[in-house]
């Protein structure tokens, strides 16, 4: 892997002469719209791989511009003529090739496009400046205080940094920050040693006194991931986890330090939420398997959404956190995606169910081990409800749609970590986290498919699940059973039938059914297909009830309830 060391203090800025396409260039370029995508976007597969991001930014305190440089590694095979990069928004002063200055570069409609030549590896370098429109959201605190923070999901990392953005390409990166003196500054990876101050010279905004943070990650990441965050913050330590099964640490005794960065004035309202931060992340090593990155920072910030699950750095909505909120779920699902999209990332958008779904329905694993059964099974239920009550049910989980915020939906999160919750129950406890295991493994620190998951679970559990992945994931809809009874000399007649409507498959299903009467409670299993099926219960009564899943395992509406 070949890293690039240069930076602002090695004078890349200092002395950096603008290339003469900067003359031609009126200012900052319109955006692009965030959160749009194609899957005939040309660049996924052009023979070109980032391997590593060598980011350096100067911050302003609060609103402003920024000052940034980006040296990215690449490989290319011997086709590829040219490096395609996603950025937007921001004024190029300079691009440059293996440190000398770059020719033929064109940037248009959000597309870096720099030639290459020669040899297989590569550093391409670009300088900007200018007002991030997203991504890197400047401005103020929920308390009023000037802040930085980087809020990517989807694809809003080319707001800020020159980038293949998309979760296909995963790098490991480096940041050099330079901000206000007073900030604590935060990013992905681990501190190389303490902050100094930044010379005088260091180009940027004029903030007064700087220091300078640089963090460093060797573990490959997804871009979306890629974060960095400044604030007056108070920096508490939860607790050590992952000892002795966290092999990207640089701590001495093995261990990750979990940590919360909170706003001075946030950290009574904020901290309990994060009580149990460090048992989520010793739970998830035991079940799944080694903590895959540096540390866990949980980071009260600016982002959009309730939690952000970027790489070793979690960013959580500053609101709820002022507001004394208890995120415990979103701690525990945040915590979760540092296993499933952040170290097995889906390698297609279309797949996110691979991350969000995991999260869900792993979030929720861990109350159940620490608050009991009914806790899962509670979870369960919302999560069920609010799959059913949502207009996502007319669309399949894998899902091909350009609108990436469209894919924050029920079916990415709740479906998604029901249909893991119904495999469980399908395959057994130990079949079902012995193949969770073996998938991690295999694909830590890179991507996957559902076709992947789905390999994994059959070579665990020696059997197809064709119709399983098929009928859940890429089809829409759910189970409709209606329930008709009826009394004979054999005893009650329980007959089931699938009856939603033609938009959905009909499913192959076990079904849980309980009758229940005075003096007697029966429970039978029936496999329901497109023919439906009936079972006959003796002894019970025309009046006996018949529940259907009673444990909770099936996604399915009943009919005749109501």
């Amino acid at each position: 892997m070949i890293r690039s060391s240069a930076l602002f203090l090695a004078g890349a800025l200092l002395a950096a002469p603008l290339s003469a396409q900067v003359a031609a260039l009126p200012g900052e370029p319109d955006p692009i719209e965030a959160g749009l995508d194609s899957p005939a976007v040309r660049y996924l597969d052009d023979g070109v791989d980032v391997l590593h991001y060598d980011i350096e930014i100067a911050l302003p305190r609060g609103a402003g511009t920024i000052r940034g440089r980006t040296a990215i590694d690449v490989a290319r095979d011997g086709e590829a003529s040219e490096v395609v990069l996603d950025f937007t928004g921001l004024r190029i002063d300079e691009v440059q090739v293996d440190g000398a200055p770059a020719t033929g570069w064109t940037h248009v409609d959000g597309l870096l496009v720099v030639p290459l030549s020669g040899g297989d590896r590569h550093t391409v370098t670009t300088v900007y400046s200018g007002t991030p429109d997203d991504g890197l959201i400047l401005g103020e605190t929920v308390h009023g205080q000037p802040s930085a923070f980087v809020d990517n999901w989807p694809n809003r990392t080319r707001f800020w940094v020159p980038s293949v953005d998309h979760p296909s390409d995963k790098a490991t990166a480096r940041f050099t920050i330079h901000a206000p003196a007073e900030w604590m500054v935060v990013a992905n990876g681990a501190l190389v040693g303490p902050p100094t101050a930044t010379p005088a010279e260091v180009p940027g905004p004029e903030v007064g006194e700087r220091r300078t943070w640089v963090y460093e990650t060797r573990v490959p990441h997804p871009s979306y991931t890629l974060v960095v965050g400044g604030a007056e913050m108070v920096v508490d330590t939860v607790g050590l986890a992952a000892c002795g099964s966290a092999p990207a640490s640089e701590r001495d005794d093995g261990c990750v330090a979990v940590t919360t960065w909170l706003f001075p004035e946030s950290v009574e309202s904020g901290s309990p939420s994060f009580r149990r931060a460090a048992e989520m992340v010793d739970y998830f090593t035991e079940l799944v398997g080694e903590y895959p990155y540096e540390k866990l920072a949980n980071v009260q910030s600016a982002t959009r959404f309730g939690g952000m699950e970027n790489s070793s750095a979690i960013f959580y909505s500053q609101g709820a956190l002022a507001a004394g909120a208890n995120i415990e779920g979103t701690v525990s699902h945040e915590s979760a995606h540092q296993w499933f999209g952040d170290s097995v990332t889906e390698a297609a958008w279309s797949h996110l169910w691979l991350s969000e779904g995991f999260a869900t329905y792993f979030g929720a694993l861990f109350f159940e081990q620490a608050d009991g059964p009914e806790a899962m099974r509670a979870s369960m239920m919302s999560a069920a409800n609010a799959y059913l009550a949502s207009g996502d049910t007319a669309r399949p989980v894998i899902d091909d749609r350009t609108d990436l915020f469209g894919l924050l939906n029920r079916n990415s999160y709740q479906k998604g970590g029901l249909v893991l919750h119904m495999l469980r129950r399908e395959l057994g406890d130990a079949h079902f986290f012995e193949g969770v295991r073996r998938y991690y493994a295999r694909h830590r620190d890179g991507t996957a498919l559902t076709a992947d998951l789905q390999a994994v679970m059959e070579e665990v559990s020696g059997r197809s699940l064709d119709t399983f992945f098929e009928q859940w994931l890429e089809r829409p809809g759910y189970p409709v059973i209606r329930v008709e009874t009826s009394a004979s000399a054999e005893g009650l007649r329980v007959g089931l039938a699938q009856v939603q409507g033609d938009y959905a498959p009909r499913f192959e299903i076990p079904v849980d059914v309980q009758v229940v009467w005075d003096g007697g409670t029966v429970r039978r299993t029936v496999q329901l297909d497109g023919s439906g099926a009936e079972i006959v219960v003796e002894g019970a009564p025309a009046d006996a009830q018949v529940v259907l899943d009673p444990d909770g395992w099936l996604l399915h509406r009943r009919a005749d309830a109501g």
